[in-house]
């Protein structure tokens, strides 16, 4: 049972995955090289820069889901991998809140609002997994101290 879900797990993560690829492959260079992108050409390049710890964080999902399947879920390097996930959240944040100003300016000259609403909702979804990361983070520290200790008081 548990190797069905991790397994069901790792293929939504690489459809995820796959799914990002192919706009940064197709879509992103189609929509920087056509002559209507206008101000939003400097904000699709900088769409590059966030996919990074976007593939690092997906990366680190997959080698916690290896140390659920081997029996290492809680231990520390399964903190270390929250501790990094939460860290690709914190840069994707950090990177969109860089460039929402630009964003805004984009928008505004385009009488597009809904620019700057898509770059908030990427903001707040980033916020919220970054939050996440950091609660388990904290939950798995706790659980491999109390087996830590456990371990010597036997």
């Amino acid at each position: 049972m548990k190797r069905s879900s991790t397994n069901f797990l790792r293929g939504v993560i690489v459809i995820i995955a796959i799914f990002v690829l192919i706009l940064c492959i197709v879509a992103l260079p189609a929509g920087i090289s056509s002559d209507t992108t206008g101000y939003y050409r400097p904000i699709l390049l900088g769409l590059y820069i966030p996919a990074l710890p976007f593939f690092y964080a997906l990366y680190q999902a997959l080698k916690l889901l290896d140390y659920i399947d081997t029996d290492k879920a809680f231990t520390n390097l399964s903190v270390a991998t929250f501790k990094n996930i939460k860290y690709c959240a914190v840069a994707i944040f950090a990177l969109f809140a860089a460039g929402m100003p630009f964003i805004f300016m984009a928008g505004d000259r385009d009488d597009a609002p809904g620019v700057v609403l898509v770059g908030l909702v990427i903001m707040f979804a980033s916020l919220v997994i970054a939050t996440f990361a950091a609660v388990l983070q904290k939950l798995i520290q706790n659980a491999v101290d109390i087996k830590s200790e456990n371990d010597l008081t036997v």
